[in-house]
């Protein structure tokens, strides 16, 4: 410890030992996808915040964490961002300055009792607001929420099934907290302890009683994933490796046909040939083809992602427009002032415009579906709406095609098993070249991932659910509840503040010394 210390004392050293301290949550993510790690990854940035000389350098040590856990959780960026993956990094690193200072302010020194244990429940929240803020779209969306890396563990699932992801990230937070009062609060080990049981009893609990989705039928569905296509002529070849992999499919009877984001490169009114070639293959088929389409509109101003659904007689008129897009991909914020980004990375040349509204489409037999593109399922809150408005299946319709051999593919595909989680409904994650994964009602994955490798389509039989999870029903309780013990604890600390300033404590008096030197003695 005295090392550490030592080592620390440094303000250069310590602060690169935060950045480090804070990148070590990311390997609990996808590629590494090490889910154990995090119940114990913040331990680190935990013991350093708290050994901090005063408030000021704790929330120093936060925002180095948070710069770390950002540049790591998005490093795969530096390559098309390039500089600018930093300034974002540290920009949003910024969110975690106070979160910093509350560790201080909770564990530093030699808490109390009373301090301990309302770290307890102070800090998770305090990140869970932090995650709040930074879910925002013009801030990058919800990427890499901490409880997101539990997306593999079926307890976990099921946790996110009665408050989402984000009482995933609470318990997480919480256990990490746990763990470092153990480690370096003798005094408060008991309410650690209890901490730690209380986990372990949510958890049972909400595997015993949290209602299982109904299942009854099921739903035969293609994904179509052509792999990297590059080129000037790339769209037109790569429609054709579509079409080729979808004729393979006749005689298959398919519900539904699902083709990845980006993938018709040419408005289907001013292409009717496609049009007709899409409405010949749904007839090979037998079943409605759901395409992506990203071009310029012929009907209005502007370049739109749409999800459009084609029949056997053409574009049946369902369509749903992207409502949320991909800050510096597919739009610039701000663009007056960070349009330079354009000067040294691939940022979007021109922006995007946006849906309004979300859409379920009804397929087949009646079968009715909720589109999403992109980085639209990262967001707890649009998976939720569709299953409200009666979706039996969940779609993402995305392209990473950029992010190749990166850790992106699979972080972005771990999503669904969350969505399907919290909904309770299958979700198909449908790519243009990687990954492509579906998963059950319980996040339970359904076949195998069409990897970054493989040009090819598949067939999977998607169970079909209904009922409704808690987390549908009350939606985001959990950050409701953690604002709420952020309020209480700032009255509670407020109350205490106008108390010791009208009630100061008394100083200690020196005793008197008698001409002998020695305390006087009174009453002798």
């Amino acid at each position: 410890m005295k090392t550490l210390d030592h080592w620390t004392a440094s303000p250069w050293r310590r602060s690169g030992t935060a950045v480090l301290a804070g990148a070590l949550p990311v390997l609990a993510f996808p590629g590494p996808a090490l889910w154990w790690w995090a119940w114990a990854a913040l331990v680190p940035w935990l013991l350093l915040a708290r050994t901090a000389l005063g408030g000021r350098r704790a929330a120093y040590d936060g925002w180095c964490g948070g710069f770390g856990f950002m540049l790591a959780m998005h490093h795969w960026l530096l390559p098309n961002l390039h500089v600018f993956t930093f300034v974002i990094a540290a920009l949003l690193g910024a969110l975690w300055a106070p979160w910093g200072w509350l560790v201080h302010r909770l564990l530093g020194g030699a808490p109390s009792l009373r301090r301990a244990a309302a770290a307890l429940l102070v800090l998770p929240s305090g990140w869970l607001a932090v995650e709040l803020v930074r879910s925002w779209e013009g801030l990058g969306g919800p990427w890499g929420v901490l409880g997101a890396s539990q997306w593999q563990v079926a307890p976990a699932l099921r946790l996110a099934s009665v408050g989402g992801v984000w009482l995933l990230s609470f318990l997480v937070v919480a256990v990490n907290v746990a763990v470092a009062v153990l480690v370096a609060v003798r005094r408060a080990r008991t309410p650690a302890l209890v901490a730690l049981l209380a986990t372990a009893a949510a958890t049972s609990a909400a595997w015993v009683w949290s209602p299982r989705p109904d299942t009854d039928e099921r739903a035969a569905i293609a994904v179509v994933q052509p792999g990297v296509v590059a080129g000037a002529d790339s769209p037109d070849r790569r429609f054709d490796r579509e079409e080729q992999l979808t004729r393979g499919l006749s005689g298959r009877d398919l519900d539904l046909v699902v083709w990845g984001e980006s993938s018709v490169g040419f408005d289907l009114d001013d292409r009717p040939d496609l049009a007709r070639r899409l409405a010949a293959l749904s007839r090979e088929t037998g079943a409605d083809i759901l395409v992506n389409v990203d071009a310029r509109r012929s009907d209005k101003p502007g370049i739109y992602k749409s999800s459009v659904l084609v029949g056997p007689d053409g574009p049946t008129g369902d369509r749903y427009d992207k409502m949320r897009l991909v800050p510096f991909g597919e739009y610039v914020p701000a663009r007056s002032l960070l349009g330079w980004a354009t000067s040294v990375g691939e940022a979007a040349g021109e922006d995007r415009r946006r849906g309004t509204e979300q859409t379920v489409m009804r397929v087949g037999d009646g079968l009715r579906i909720g589109p999403m593109v992109c980085f639209e399922s990262a967001f707890p809150d649009m998976s939720r709406r569709l299953a409200a408005d009666g979706a039996e299946v969940l779609l993402a319709q995305s392209s990473t095609s950029t992010f190749q051999h990166t850790w992106a593919p699979e972080q972005h595909a771990s999503l669904a098993a969350l969505r399907a989680a919290e909904t309770g409904r299958p979700m198909v994650h449908a790519t243009l070249t990687g990954v492509s994964a579906v998963y059950d009602a319980n996040g339970t994955r359904v076949g195998s991932w069409l990897g970054t490798d493989a040009s090819a389509s598949r067939v999977y039989e998607v169970p079909l659910t209904h009922g409704s999870t808690p987390y549908v029903r009350h939606g985001d309780w959990t950050p409701h509840a953690a604002l709420l013990i952020l309020a209480a604890w700032a009255a509670a600390e407020g109350v205490r503040a106008v108390r010791l300033r009208r009630n100061p404590p008394a100083r200690p008096v020196p005793p008197a010394h008698t001409a002998h030197g020695t305390p006087a003695r009174p009453g002798r």
